[in-house]
């Protein structure tokens, strides 16, 4: 006969679901959902396109949020019933079913909590990611766009929308650097973990035969700045440039100059925009992101700090976060957390959760401390 037992580990799920409620203020989101919809229901929301999306945007985030929230709670409840009918049937069927419902619950509930860690001023921003190749020739180029693209399925895998702002292709294969922005709930909190110099180590495919190739590669996470925040950045400190888009291998995208590069003379800061169609959008959208990051640096000066938020990044030798072994082992470890898995495949496919938990949990310690 099935006698089945959870009451203590659903006891602390539900400890731990309440926590989490409080922490994230459920009345208060609800209150803020409806408000939004009211201004999103306005008849003359659209006249304002900008604005717009503003609303639409924040309205798509809090009912995601409140969305997960309710989810568990369904589930939480559902658990008992299973369990019940499990005990009651003597259902070894249902008896598992619950068994591993119970190993999901925890996997979600403990990755809804890492999320009430992200509480910093910025933490709740669509993050900017510049991914650049380093030392390392053209495996650093193809690394770079390994990342690019582990980058982009795990944002696919959430459903998480992202725009694709610049790539730069290198000659022979990869790039040498892509800009993408991530619009989601806690985007920058989120991955502002994911900054840093990551390392390859694997079998070259573009060198000799049997030689091992270390190389490297540099993140870069900012913040997307509201526009009330943006710092005025006079016209004679900046440089703007006009080119057409291309693809890989040097082959046009359209027949127009549209891509615009702005550099920040007095800091060198430079940012590249093709994604939009005209100039003019490119232009605006580049300065948007340029601001961004002066603001970031600015702050960092005025609290004396180092680089915190987009980080000092070197993408060589001496001060990898993160390592991804293909050869002579398989293997994927972040240096600042000791999380490590054997399955770099899946990692490079998407398989980021692990990694990007342990390492707020991390940084939470670390501020602690």
């Amino acid at each position: 006969m099935i006698d089945l037992d959870l009451s203590d580990q659903i006891a602390t799920l539900r400890q731990t679901f309440s926590d989490i409620r409080s922490v994230v203020g459920v009345d208060k989101l609800e209150a803020e959902i409806a408000e939004l919809s009211a201004q999103a229901g306005a008849p003359d929301l659209w006249d304002d396109p900008e604005a717009a999306q503003k609303v639409t945007s924040a309205l798509s985030h809090r009912q995601t949020e409140l969305a997960r929230i309710e989810s568990l709670q369904r589930r939480l409840d559902d658990l008992e019933v299973l369990i019940q009918m499990a005990n009651e049937g003597d259902d070894a069927e249902s008896a598992e079913e619950a068994k591993a419902e119970l190993v999901s619950l925890q996997k979600n509930l403990g990755e809804l909590e890492v999320t009430t860690l992200l509480n910093g001023e910025y933490d709740n921003r669509p993050a900017v990611v510049t991914i650049r190749a380093g030392a390392g020739g053209v495996d650093a180029a193809d690394f770079a766009e390994m990342l690019l693209r582990m980058y982009l399925r795990w944002a696919e895998k959430h459903k998480y929308p992202v725009t694709v702002m610049d790539i730069s292709y290198a000659e022979e294969a990869g790039i040498k650097s892509a800009t993408f922005e991530v619009d989601a709930p806690h985007a920058f909190g989120t991955l502002s973990v994911e900054a840093g110099t990551h390392r390859l180590v694997r079998m070259s495919p573009f060198g000799a035969a049997g030689k091992r190739q270390t190389s490297f590669a540099a993140v870069e996470v900012i913040p997307l700045m509201e526009e009330t925040e943006s710092i005025e950045i006079p016209e004679s400190d900046i440089r703007v440039d006009v080119f057409r888009s291309s693809g890989p291998g040097g082959q046009s995208v359209n027949t127009t100059d549209s891509a615009v590069r702005i550099t920040h003379l007095p800091t060198g800061t430079v940012v590249s925009m093709q994604n939009e169609k005209s100039q003019i959008q490119n232009r605006a959208a580049a300065l948007r992101v340029l601001q961004s990051r002066l603001l970031i640096l600015q702050k960092e000066a005025e609290a004396a700090t180092k680089k915190e938020l987009a980080g000092t990044i070197t993408a060589s030798w001496g001060d990898q976060m993160r390592s991804y072994v293909l050869a002579p082992y398989q293997m994927v470890k972040d240096l600042r957390t000791d999380y490590e898995v054997n399955n770099p495949t899946a990692v490079f496919d998407g398989d980021l959760d692990g990694f990007i938990n342990a390492g707020i949990r991390w940084r939470k310690r670390d501020i602690e401390e």
